[in-house]
């Protein structure tokens, strides 16, 4: 038997549990011959002689493909919370099966729930999950009055996300923590972030109505001060530049190859929640503050690679947009990355030196693309005046695949 033979039906549970399902959605799960799902889900189920029940791996993905081989051949169903397709098993499952060997029988989910609570629209919030992934996410959305349902991981999730909002000037945001949305027992808990005093319910979904200062906007160039940095920073004005030529979009992936602060790729990610990135950077104490200033600008998942191009960069992922910040005369750089775009793929390679920039004058002569010299000055005193001070001309090569 292989995942091939493997077809299931995902069951959306509310915190209700088995009272809240409909006759026909409980004639599915009595009829199976395996039922999958969090401890928690199983116990909420009547006794059926003869069904074997597995709870979830942990680690998840790392042994979920040797239970759902288990399974073949055999009448499936895998409970899940609420809408299985709100960051849910049911997401993952059609990944690992594909779409045609899962049927979703969806419940309320915890956001609809909570959205009718609070009476928020949809248009009105943002959703973020920190189920399975780090709680700094919340940071891209801050804005002042910005609405954000944070799914929580477990009980804890509130008071980190409390810490959070007030180390980064959100301490007056309102917090309301809605417990076991749809249950008999469901609570609600209204405060600020600094005021959060917990606990709250294993079962949660974080409210925040932010109250804070404008830090970081969603168009390419934030500060160079929003980063930490020792100098290696690719500086506002020439990082919009990059970024208008790389072409964000969701769910593309983003090789920022000597990486230095991580600003490019940070950028790339903010554009949308579906982006990908991965920092390449030789310095082990770089690629620690890459990872530093990813958190702190709310896009944890930036994936850092400490190592030198191009070896460091064989076994990744094929990209569809690659930046060179440094390092582009090292033998063998350039070719790498020409040949690892995808097609349709976006290069930009920037370079302060002549010997960068007769390299790049000879790849855009070879391959055409836009070459560019970037000046950029900034008025500064001079004595009891104003002038203007330069900063080194940057040559920049964009070329398409």
């Amino acid at each position: 038997m292989s995942l091939g033979d493997v077809r299931l039906t995902v069951v959306g549970v509310g915190a209700d549990g088995w009272s809240g399902l409909t006759e026909a959605v409980r004639d599915v799960i009595v009829a199976a011959e395996v039922v999958l799902g969090a401890p928690r889900q199983l116990d909420l189920l009547p006794a059926v002689a003869g069904q074997r029940r597995t709870a979830w791996p942990s680690p998840l993905r790392a042994g979920l493909e040797a239970v759902l081989i288990e399974c073949a051949g055999h009448r499936t169903v895998a409970l899940a919370s609420g809408d299985p397709m709100v960051s849910g098993i049911g997401s993952t499952l059609v990944e690992v099966l594909g779409p045609d060997r899962v049927s979703v029988v969806p419940h309320v989910s915890s956001v609809a729930l909570a959205r009718a609570r609070l009476g928020w629209s949809a248009e009105s919030a943002v959703v973020v999950s920190a189920v399975g992934r780090d709680v700094h996410a919340v940071l891209r959305e801050l804005a002042p009055d910005r609405r954000v349902l944070v799914l929580s991981a477990d009980d804890r999730t509130p008071a980190d996300l409390a810490a959070l909002l007030t180390a980064h000037g959100y301490g007056a945001s309102r917090m309301v923590v809605l417990g076991d949305l749809g249950a008999a027992h469901e609570s609600r808990t209204e405060t600020t972030a600094a005021a959060f005093d917990g606990p709250s319910p294993r079962l949660n979904v974080v409210a925040v109505e932010a109250v804070g200062p404008l830090v970081a906007g969603w168009a390419s160039g934030l500060p160079d001060e929003a980063f930490e940095h020792d100098g290696q920073l690719t500086k506002r004005d020439l990082r919009a530049a990059a970024l208008a030529r790389l072409l964000p979009a969701p769910g593309q992936l983003l090789w920022d190859v000597g990486a230095g602060a991580g600003s490019i790729g940070i950028e790339w990610l903010r554009a949308h929640p579906a982006c990908r990135a991965v920092a390449v950077e030789a310095d082990a104490v770089r690629a620690e503050r890459i990872g530093r200033n990813a958190r702190a600008l709310g896009v944890p998942a930036l994936r850092v690679v400490h190592g030198s191009a191009p070896g460091a960069l064989a076994d990744l992922p094929a990209p569809d947009a690659i930046f060179v910040g440094g390092g582009a005369t090292r033998p063998g750089v350039l070719p790498a990355c020409v040949a690892a775009l995808r097609p349709g793929g976006r290069l930009v390679v920037h370079g302060v030196t002549l010997e960068t920039e007769t390299l790049l004058a000879a790849a855009y002569g070879e391959r055409g693309g836009e070459l560019t010299r970037i000046h950029v000055e900034h008025a500064a005193p001079v004595g009891t005046f104003t002038g203007w001070t330069p900063s080194r001309a940057v040559t920049q090569w964009a070329w398409r695949a």
